[in-house]
């Protein structure tokens, strides 16, 4: 796709440096500016986001801070040759994907108490209002980066296994596996949110920052709830990726878009548009 330059908005919100980093960031991800390549001069970035000096310099810097360019004096600044690609999408069952991310990452327990469930997910789990749930909260680090911040509600009659100790040892869904349960279908709904400031503090971003989130309601093979769990991940170290069969594609088992918008503040569609969903 084309890049097309444009001055930034002068609006209140984002900065202009965070807005520049990016689109920059963004192209570099893409492959725009490929690995070893040369970005354009600081003179050339100015006229091209219509930007001081100064922020470009400012933007650069967080750039390189980031490791997604390398500054040389004299010649300019260059995109890293060993900036790493992200890995082609894995197929893998909803189980052997969970096992997956145990394996490659490490667990820290923020949290496990029996607590009321919120009214959302006490009605997403089939349960009484004002009935209590085991919540449990957690952190997935490579590292020391954290990668997810995962929190689950499951039903009170598995508190017994499911435990700050335990989960320092097993999966939440090993647990649930050794308590004999199997998983059946798993509902799951994508969404933006901004970081909270505890959030921010986990992920190590601005407060505000967009983040990306999926919940999941996990059903056994009765048709019963057993757990609700979302996920909260920064689009700058992570992504969602799904793999379904093409005859599918047509189907609500790949998902659905979803308006939360009242049909009677709905702004008439433009001449000649379509008000068909997308793809």
């Amino acid at each position: 796709m084309p890049t097309t330059d444009q001055a930034l908005p002068r609006a209140r919100g984002t900065p202009l440096h965070r807005q520049m980093f990016l689109v920059l960031r963004e192209r570099i991800i893409a492959g725009e500016y490929p690995a070893g390549s040369l970005i354009p001069k600081e003179e050339d970035l100015c006229t091209m986001f219509g930007v001081s000096r100064i922020t470009v310099r400012r933007t650069l810097a967080d750039l390189e801070a980031q490791g997604f360019v390398q500054r040389r004096q004299g010649l300019g600044t260059f995109v890293p040759a060993d900036l790493p690609v992200p890995r082609q999408a894995a197929t893998l069952g909803y189980v052997d994907a969970l096992h997956k991310t145990a394996l490659e990452t490490r667990v820290e327990v923020i949290g496990v108490k029996l607590e009321a469930v919120p009214a959302l997910v006490a009605a997403q789990l089939q349960l009484e209002p004002q009935a209590q749930a085991i919540h449990a909260v957690r952190l997935r680090k490579s590292g020391n980066t954290v990668l997810m911040v995962s929190d689950a509600w499951v039903p009170e009659r598995y508190s017994k296994w499911i435990t700050a100790a335990s989960l320092k040892k097993q999966a939440l869904y090993e647990i649930l596996m050794s308590q004999g349960v199997a998983f059946g279908r798993v509902i799951q709904e994508v969404t933006a949110v901004s970081a909270t400031p505890m959030l921010a503090q986990w992920l190590d971003v601005e407060v505000g920052m967009p983040l990306m989130r999926v919940t999941r309601i996990v059903y056994d093979t009765d048709q019963t709830p057993v757990q609700h769990l979302t996920i909260t991940v920064s689009p700058e170290r992570s992504r969602i990726v799904t793999d379904m069969a093409a005859d599918a594609m047509n189907t609500l088992r790949t998902g659905q878009i979803v308006h939360d918008v009242a049909h009677g503040n709905a702004k008439p569609a433009a001449s000649g548009s379509r008000r068909r969903g997308a793809g």
